[in-house]
């Protein structure tokens, strides 16, 4: 008996549409009546965010999105109401309005008015417009949601993160990226520190606090005695915490990434109280913090050895701190030396002998290194990833890369 591909169910054609890409998912639903009805199950469009531009009127599009049971939406170019998406989408688990520069406190408080206990995901990163104002909106009207982004809202202030921390106790992540106007205050409210006004977001696991300048080390205090289950802390840029602040983080158990990269004020102290306390850290990133030298690694060694990342890209470490290194980080997996101009051969033959497990390693500026060290780290079993950007080699040691490292991913940017 022949078959065809209109002979298979639907529920058949939908499981192999929903391997197809977004693009592919809208043009077979435009070959057959049958297709189109298939492409329309739920199940092919399950995760699917779609990126619309929102320019003029369109009463099908909304009915045609809820068809689908596509429930996360990326507006990227905003010219009507923001309203307009929220009464046409009531079920909303995503709103993505990044970059969407011309949104307004105004056109935020229109769009919502009433309780949307659905959304759980709102992108607001770079709407530079937006103020407190819309964050009491948003601690008053969607009190489920988990995930907060605000990276670039540079009206921010602690009053804003006062109501966050008086309506938001769901939430899971927030970024306050360059919020500028954040200081310790604003910190302590979402840390709960400020009960009788506000209690907190006690939930956070994802904390991001990048190039927050006004940030002390009492905004640590703060974290660690009250948001006791985060779990990746971003400092990076934070130029007013110092190593008197790592004593706070130091017995933050949940705590498995940190990010302290280009704090100028962090040194070998620092990491010594990271070393000393009850920390089990997945991952550590001090680079371009220029007090950072081979004394840290040896703090590193003897407290932080189930390290799998550490960055230290652009500190004063030479072949010595290595050495006090590698012996003791056996689960180590990424490692990023780059522009460490004091590293030589001798550091990468150390590398290559210990560090057995390691997938990655960034050796970006590594001036001092030559054909013979690299020769070494090409024979790590695990290797998958090799920056070798500006670093100065021969035409016949190009050759030489070239042939080692394929079939790793190899970036040569000299």
């Amino acid at each position: 008996m022949e078959t065809h591909v209109l002979c298979l169910f639907p529920e058949i054609l939908a499981m192999i549409f929903s391997y197809l890409d977004v693009r592919d998912k809208g043009r077979v639903a435009q070959v057959c009546t049958a297709w189109r009805d298939a492409s329309y199950h739920k199940s092919v469009w399950r995760g699917v965010e779609a990126k619309l531009h929102l320019r003029r009127a369109n009463p099908s599009l909304f009915p045609s999105l809820q068809t689908r049971g596509i429930r996360r939406v990326q507006i990227l170019s905003l010219r009507r109401s923001l309203s307009y998406v929220i009464q046409g989408m009531p079920n909303i688990e995503s709103l993505n309005l990044s970059g969407c520069y011309n949104l307004t406190d105004n056109g935020l408080g229109h769009a919502f008015v009433q309780d949307i206990s659905s959304l759980r995901v709102l992108n607001l990163s770079l709407c530079k417009q937006i103020t407190d104002s819309s964050l009491g909106r948003i601690a008053q009207y969607l009190k489920n949601l988990e995930v907060l982004e605000l990276g670039g809202c540079s009206n921010i202030t602690n009053t804003g993160l006062l109501l966050i921390a008086w309506g938001l106790h769901r939430l899971n992540t927030l970024n306050l990226r360059s919020c500028r106007h954040v200081s310790d205050v604003g910190i302590g409210h979402l840390s709960g520190m400020t009960r009788s006004a506000a209690e907190g977001c006690l939930n956070l696991e994802y904390l991001t606090l990048q190039d927050c300048q006004k940030l002390t080390d009492l905004s640590l205090k703060h974290i660690s005695k009250g948001l006791t289950k985060l779990r990746v802390l971003n400092l990076s840029f934070c130029g007013g915490i110092s190593d008197a602040g790592m004593i706070h983080l130091s017995h933050m158990t949940s705590l498995w990434s940190l990010n302290l990269r280009s704090c100028d004020n962090i040194s070998d102290t620092g990491t010594m109280h990271l070393a000393m306390g009850t920390l089990r850290l997945s991952g550590l990133d001090v680079s371009f913090c220029d007090k950072i030298g081979d004394q840290s690694l040896a703090y590193v060694a003897q407290g932080l050895y189930q390290l799998k990342s550490l960055s230290l890209c652009s500190c004063h470490i030479s072949d010595d701190g290595i050495n006090r290194m590698v012996r003791q980080m056996h689960e180590l997996r990424t490692l990023n030396i780059g522009q460490c101009v004091r590293i030589t051969d001798k550091g990468l033959e150390l590398i290559a002998d210990h560090l057995s497990q390691l997938t990655g390693i960034d050796l970006y500026g590594c001036t001092k290194i030559t054909k013979r060290g690299l020769e070494r780290i090409t024979q790590l079993p695990c290797l998958k990833v090799l920056n070798l950007g500006l670093w100065q080699m021969t035409e016949g040691e190009k050759v030489f890369c070239c042939s080692q490292l394929l079939p790793l991913y190899y970036n040569n940017n000299s």
